[in-house]
């Protein structure tokens, strides 16, 4: 590893592009703290203590996760980049439906700028109408859970300009945060937009682990516990998300002229966990949704009550320490992980390629056999890849009750699972890197 370390310093072109790299996450990191106009710092930074034990849950916790907390600070990076992975998702999602998206999809490079153009106007309409939600929500109180009191975060003298600028700086902000992405996806090492998720979700680690260290009295033998079951669960991760089913595929040989060509092997790999985190997303974000609802029609009548169905809500959905909310978030998982797989892998597709460029799989007919056999084969791989998302997504809401902690406990769920993916193949693409300089790595 040190000789590793050693050889990315004394390899000018890399050492750049980590530094780049670096730089672009520091000034990221910066603007998480910029507060945004009229915006009261010191009110937010009173409200986030007083709900530093309270159970964020929902969308909104999930936002400030990937936002590294600048969401509940009400920073000018506040959206963080989950406009841009839901305009992702939207258009990646759409292929299925709208045919001129999967032409462009078929296009090759020229296809894919254009779907990236569109996937930046959708981030820019979805960053100015979350930001404006947030600006409501923040004004309603109902923006940091059991804190009554926090109503004035957001200068009430501000008037429709003032909310009007906050929505133009919060979504110019999100825009930004796309470039920076894409300079560091161009100029730098790893994905852009991957990494700046790594580095918010990496900077609430320290938080996360101190509110669980004072929540225990800052007891050691809690600590210890606590980090042995994070190594474990973290190995478990990895291992996982390195897990594949290889299908072998072969190619035959073809005589052009006096040359022959194909007559190699391949195979096709078949990840455990293809859906990665987007399932939990879109659980997530469901399951607020009757929330969300309830938050906006919590008005008591004449005699004080709520309505039935608000009480109900608040009841068994507001709370991840529910067995009804981890039941139906257990079940949404499951499902919207086969629902995924089944838009991002089309076997039919697949076979079709394969017979094209004469490729069969062995002991499988080319065409429509070959389609079936990697259908069947899909299907049962995804099944404990859908388990394996659940159980992992479940582990932050049984930390409730095992550390006495909230749901921003940091060994589980969508955090653990971006920071291991995201750290694997960043470090494959800086070894990728590594060999292509140096031989070393290849000789041993």
């Amino acid at each position: 590893m040190f000789s590793a370390i050693g050889r990315i310093l004394k390899t000018p072109d890399l050492r750049r592009k980590i530094a780049f790299t670096l730089g672009i996450i520091v000034v990221f990191r910066l603007g998480s703290f910029i507060p945004s106009p009229f915006v009261d710092f010191g009110e937010v930074q009173r409200c986030i203590e007083g709900m530093a034990n309270a159970d964020a849950g929902g969308i909104y916790q999930l936002v400030n996760l990937f936002s590294g907390g600048a969401l509940l600070q009400l920073s000018i990076f506040a959206l963080g980049i989950m406009p841009y992975i839901t305009a992702s998702i939207i258009t990646q999602l759409l292929r299925a439906v709208i045919p001129h998206f999967e032409a462009l999809h078929k296009e090759g490079q020229a296809g894919q700028a254009k779907l990236t153009q569109y996937t930046r106007i959708l981030t820019l309409a979805l960053a100015t109408l979350q930001s404006a939600t947030l600006i409501t929500v923040a004004r309603s109180g109902n923006l940091f859970p059991n804190s009554a009191l926090c109503q004035d975060v957001i200068d009430p003298s501000a008037g429709i300009i003032g909310s009007i600028l906050i929505v133009i700086t919060m979504t110019a902000g999100t825009v930004l945060i796309m470039w920076f992405g894409e300079l560091i996806t161009e100029r730098g090492i790893g994905n852009g937009m991957s990494l700046l998720i790594f580095s918010s979700i990496v900077a609430t680690f320290p938080d996360a682990i101190i509110q669980v260290g004072q929540t225990n009295n800052f007891q050691v033998e809690g600590y210890l516990i606590m980090l042995v079951f994070g190594f474990a669960i973290l190995m478990a991760v990895v291992f996982v998300e390195q897990s594949q089913r290889r299908i072998r595929v072969e190619y035959a040989k073809r005589m052009v002229g006096r040359r022959a060509y194909g007559g190699h092997n391949t195979y096709i790999p078949i990840k455990v966990n293809m859906a990665g985190v987007i399932p939990v997303i879109f659980a997530s974000s469901l399951l607020f949704v009757p929330t969300l609802l309830s938050q906006f029609n919590s008005t008591p009548d004449a005699e004080g009550n709520l309505p039935g169905w608000v009480v109900w809500i608040q009841t068994y959905l507001a709370s991840g320490d529910n067995p009804l909310y981890m039941g139906i978030y257990f079940l949404l998982i499951i499902g919207f992980t086969y629902f995924y797989v089944s838009i991002t892998f089309n076997p039919v597709e697949v076979a079709d390629n394969m017979k094209k460029y004469g490729g069969f799989i062995p002991g499988i007919r080319a065409g429509r056999p070959t389609a079936e056999y990697l259908d069947y084969v899909l299907t049962r791989i995804t099944f404990p890849g859908a388990l394996y998302l659940g159980v992992l997504s479940l582990i932050p809401l049984f930390a409730l009750s095992l550390f006495n902690a909230n749901q921003n406990f940091p060994f589980g769920g969508a955090s653990l699972l971006i920071i291991v993916g995201v750290g694997l193949d960043t470090v494959k693409q800086i070894d990728s890197q590594l060999q292509q300089r140096h031989y070393e790595g290849l000789l041993k």
